[in-house]
């Protein structure tokens, strides 16, 4: 056990995003060589560290907050220099933006002392270009060996990416300490140094600059301001505000685009893993923020189907097709994990279907026809796919199975090794069948019919006759009897036996159209017992089940997306009370992360700590994660449209249980729309 690599922790580190490039620091915003800190640029590590010191000593951190949505600001003292007594005289702020391609600091000294302060300031920088997957597996910094070249002081190169820092008024020596003293010319080290004289009262401002030439780099910086529109919004419940806001600026700071075509913008899933395109992340994403416009929706659409699958490839999991799951620089390796990954991989069961509804539901927020006819015939293939290829032994469900024993075993979201259990704690065996991919193909199955039909082409009445079939099968197999009464399986394994855990999956299928009244009614009464809703949300797995635990990334954690995707489904099915008592969770975990809510977080009951704990590896800001606040913000109002058929439909969450509220320029067919609720739940337009 003592050889073992752990993933490095992450939870209290503080993120500086715009991606393709972020900044993970201490909360003392120093960067050490230690984890996962660094500043990380299109899946390398461009800089391991920047530690500041003041005459060989670190400074006291009191305080950090953002600076912007690219920004953050570290404030500490040097306590040791300017006017003797209690009150601190010297304090220097830190303020480190991401820029595209890089990132600057500003290094602020501030002295409110009655006699001159005289210092030596130096930034102590190293370099790795380490891959993010190597980083992922906990090797430790001075085991990576990476092959760095230095053509220059401050100037670091491997594998076509080059890195250059400079510093203003600043000398530079390579392979020094802060303190002066030779590393054996190390190349990876490199030191800034400043003479700092102030006068009484006086402030400087030095300045330094990470630049990064990356040619090769698959995704890049999206030009300009965002397509989507930023509401304005006022609230009784003012977590909902903050929570908007904060997210608003991190999706901002998400968004993608493939160097080739720049202007087609998607949306990044969590830094640091995941800062690339995945298909099924970038598109729940993209279908979240649908009140916000559709030019999000149709980027995302236009770049998945340029990679939609052509062939069929047991080492990628590509088929024809089949939308991918994710795109990468080159191979992911995953360092102890058995897996190995190609650049693009299509290792996902439900991102074709997600595919296929993002185009139906952008489509009925007003996606003009002229974006949408280029995409039918992929449509017609990821239609194709369902039909050919997701259920290879022929028994009705979608299922999957990796057959290049490298990939990934579970390919739904919840994809890691163990998330698919028994009520008695047991591993299911591939090929599994989903319930929530039930869901997703029959509403895949309808919502295809539904374009078909409306833009005059054949097949139709075929889907809605799969999707009829698929809900008796589906009736008849899935459900079964547990602690709490009857409920879906969370899957059918390799014998068809259903998976009888009570999980958060069963959440997804409100809104499918795969459960009867009544049955919808009995998922949403599941979803509100305390056994999963008694945390911060929605916990993956019941608090009854023997492989329950609250910090298991898949069974018992409380993921953001993943409630919101519920408390929506309840929202318009309504369920008032049900989606209340979720809403109130994540506002209650937004409060407590300080309105930037994580990928997850723990599924401890909520008087255990009186707030969340977090879940350590845990992405932050996660692109589904701050969607969700657009999520929560369409349910307090109800907006429903239907641009094709002229319809705007009003439902707002009976009973108003989160106070009134009023939104400016939500957009429906490319107009600003706005939404008002009373305290009463009567909803108004305008």
């Amino acid at each position: 056990m003592a050889d073992q690599r752990l993933q490095p922790l992450l939870h209290d580190l503080v993120g500086v995003v715009l991606a393709p490039t972020s900044a993970l620091t201490g909360p003392d915003g120093q960067l050490r060589p230690l984890g996962v800190q660094g500043v990380f640029h299109a899946d390398a590590r461009v800089l391991r560290q920047a530690e500041l010191r003041i005459d060989g000593r670190e400074p006291e951190a009191i305080a950090h907050g953002t600076d912007g949505p690219h920004g953050a600001r570290f404030v500490s003292l040097a306590r040791w220099l300017g006017d003797p007594g209690a009150d601190p005289t010297v304090r220097v702020d830190r303020i480190r933006r991401v820029v595209p391609r890089g990132l600057t600091e500003e290094i602020e000294v501030v002295s409110t002392a009655a006699a001159p302060v005289r210092a030596t300031v130096t930034l102590r920088l190293g370099c790795d270009l380490a891959p993010i997957e190597t980083v992922k597996s906990g090797i430790p910094v001075d085991e990576l060996n990476a092959k760095i070249g230095q053509a220059d002081q401050l100037v670091w190169s491997a594998e076509g990416i080059t890195v250059t820092v400079t510093g203003e008024g600043a000398t530079a020596d390579a392979g020094a300490t802060a303190d002066g003293t030779d590393t054996g010319a190390d190349p990876a080290v490199s030191l800034l140094t400043w003479s700092v004289e102030l006068p009484p009262r006086g402030r400087t401002v030095l300045r330094w600059r990470l630049a990064v030439d990356d040619p090769r780099a698959i995704v890049v910086t999206p030009p300009g301001e965002p397509a989507w529109s930023r509401p304005q919004v006022e609230a009784d419940d003012r977590r909902l505000v903050r929570l908007l806001d904060r997210s608003l600026d991190d999706l901002r700071a998400l968004r993608l685009a493939e160097a080739d075509t720049p202007h087609e913008v998607f949306l990044g899933a969590g830094v640091p893993w995941f800062l690339t395109l995945f298909g099924r992340d970038s598109l729940w994403a993209a279908r979240m923020l649908l009140p916000l416009g559709t030019d999000l929706a149709a980027g995302t659409l236009r770049v998945l189907a340029r990679h939609q699958g052509t062939r069929l490839d047991p080492g990628s999991g590509e088929a024809p097709g089949k939308i991918m799951h994710e795109l990468r620089r080159h191979e992911f390796v995953s360092v102890g994990y058995g897996l190995r990954l190609p650049a693009a991989y299509y290792g996902t069961i439900d991102a074709t279907m997600l595919w296929v509804s993002l185009l139906h539901d952008a489509w009925r927020w007003g996606l003009p026809e002229e974006e949408i006819v280029p995409l039918l015939p992929h449509l017609e293939a990821a239609l194709g796919w369902l039909d050919g290829y997701a259920d290879p032994d022929g028994d009705g469900f979608v299922e999957y199975l990796d057959t290049s024993g490298q990939g990934l075993a579970n390919q739904g979201w919840k994809d890691s090794h163990d998330s698919v259990r028994f009520r008695d704690g047991g591993l299911a065996r591939p090929p599994i069948a989903l319930v929530e991919v039930q869901g997703y193909a029959h509403r895949a199955a309808l919502d295809g019919a539904a374009l078909l039909d409306a833009f005059d082409r054949p097949g139709g009445e075929r889907w809605r006759e799969y999707a009829g079939a698929l809900a008796e099968r589906f009736r008849a197999r899935f459900w079964v009897d547990g602690p709490l009464g009857p409920h879906p399986a969370l899957a059918l394994d390799r014998d068809k036996r259903p998976v009888d855990a009570l999980t958060s999956n069963i959440g997804h299928l409100l809104g499918s159209g795969l459960l009867s009244p009544d049955e919808s009614t009995r998922v949403a009464d599941l979803l509100a017992d305390p056994t999963l809703a008694g945390g911060f949300g929605l916990r993956t797995m019941s608090t009854k089940d023997a492989g329950f635990s609250p910090l298991s990334y898949h069974c018992g954690s409380i993921w953001t997306h993943d409630t919101a995707i519920a408390l929506a489904g309840l929202a318009e099915g309504g369920h008032a009370e049900q989606a209340a008592r979720l809403a109130d969770g994540l506002l209650g975990a937004a409060e407590a992360f300080d309105y930037r809510l994580p990928e997850l977080f723990g599924g401890d009951d909520r008087e255990t700590l009186g707030r969340p704990v977090p879940y350590p590896a845990a992405c932050r800001p996660q692109a589904w994660s701050a969607a969700s606040a657009v999520v929560l913000l369409r349910a307090a109002v109800g907006l429903y449209p239907d641009v094709p058929n002229g319809r705007l439909d009003l439902r707002p969450l009976r009973g108003a249980p989160l106070g009134a509220v009023r939104v400016r320029r939500f957009r429906v067919g490319g107009d600003p729309v706005d939404v008002a609720v009373d305290r009463d739940g009567v909803a108004t337009l305008g």
